[in-house]
This record gives C-alpha cells, structure tokens and sequence, in this order.
C-alpha cells in the first residue's frame, strides 16, 4: 500500500493550500466554534465525494472536457463568492453605523446553513473537479485493481487528508475564538474575511478553465 501513503502525503499538501473552504473553516472556527465549523467540514466533504462518485462512473473525464460546462461552473463559483465576501463586508460596516456596545457573541449561524455554504463553494470550484479528474489519476495503476476500486480508495484518502486540513484550520480558529475579541477585532476578522473571498473571486473569474 505504499502507493496509497505516496498519496496520502500529496493529498495533504493539496488539501491544506489556502482556498475559499480553508478560509471559510477558518472564520466559522472564530466566530461560531469548532463543532459548527465541522459541520460546514462535513458540507464540503459532501461535495468532494459527489464528485469523486462522479469520476468513479466516468462522467468527471466529461465535465473536464467540457469547456462549456467548467465555465458555467466557474462562474457560479464567482457569483457564489462575490455575494460571500459581499454580504460579509456588508454586514461589517453596517455594524459599524451603530453604538458603540459591549462586545456580544457573534451571531450563532444554523450548522446546516454553514454546511450549505460550504457545499456550493466546493462544488462550484473547478479547481476542486480538475483534483479528481486530473490529480487523483495520476496515482491509477492498472495493477493496483480496477479503476473504479482505485478511484473509490484514492477518493476516500483524498477526504481523510481534506478532512486533517480542514480541522486544522477550524481549530485554529476555535483557539482564536477563545481568546474573546473586542468588537473592532472581530469585525476586522470578518472584513478581511470578505475581502480575500472577493480577491479569490477575482482570481477565480481570471483564471482559466
């Protein structure tokens, strides 16, 4: 099985790059704790294994061809972002017309709501459909078994190695939660939120498919 840690090792690299779901596990972890930050953890994974069921039936290799598709799924991601960060920073200065309080605890968020969230940014990443439809692959041995049995295992490593980098970020945020910011401090967290999920929205909608 050595071609399966072989795997593990790069999937994690892959998994703890900084992304929109990191950074999206990051700010739940701050503002609304380590378990609803699991929740939206569980929500991407949810959408990576949709797309790893889509590989293994042979319809990923369709939607990568597609240049139609990728670019109606790219831009969903961008309009997805776009109102993420949008309504974030929103919200921020919205706040910031109001009097001056103690620090309250920050608005408990519904953890199917965070799941969602995470959900529809994972699925509309065409990033995320080229790691399983071009990264995953690469590991695929013809004497390793079939490639759906591959495809099935490399997938299952693939969500336990997103599943180490996704905690990560959660708990990382979770500590600083602990630490009780002020009130300018949280809502200079949620503005730089919004604006690097907007500057990921511009990268996005430049890059190409």
């Amino acid at each position: 099985m050595t071609w399966v840690a072989v795997f593990f090792g790069a999937a994690v690299l892959v998994a703890f790059t900084p992304g929109a779901n990191n950074l999206l596990g990051l700010h739940h972890g701050m503002t609304q704790g380590a378990w609803k930050g699991l929740a939206g953890l569980l929500g991407r994974l949810a959408a990576f294994t949709v797309l790893i069921a889509a590989v293994a039936a042979g319809l990923g290799q369709l939607l990568a061809a597609s240049e139609l598709a990728l670019t109606v799924i790219k831009w969903a991601g961008v309009a997805y972002l776009l109102w993420l960060g949008g309504r974030l920073l929103w919200s921020t200065f919205r706040a910031g017309t109001t009097p001056v309080q103690p620090p309250p605890a920050a608005e408990s968020v519904p953890a199917l709501r965070i799941a969602r969230k995470e959900f529809v940014v994972a699925i509309t990443n065409p990033k995320a459909i080229l790691i399983f439809t071009a990264f995953v692959p690469q590991f695929i041995d013809a004497a390793h078994g079939s490639f759906s049995a591959q495809i099935a295992i490399l997938g299952a490593v693939y969500l336990l190695a997103e599943f180490v980098a996704g905690a990560t970020y959660i708990g990382a945020g979770a500590l600083v939660k602990t630490l009780r910011l002020s009130r300018r401090a949280t809502r200079n967290v949620d503005r730089g939120t919004g604006v690097a999920l907007l500057g990921m929205a511009g990268a996005l909608a430049v890059s190409s498919t």
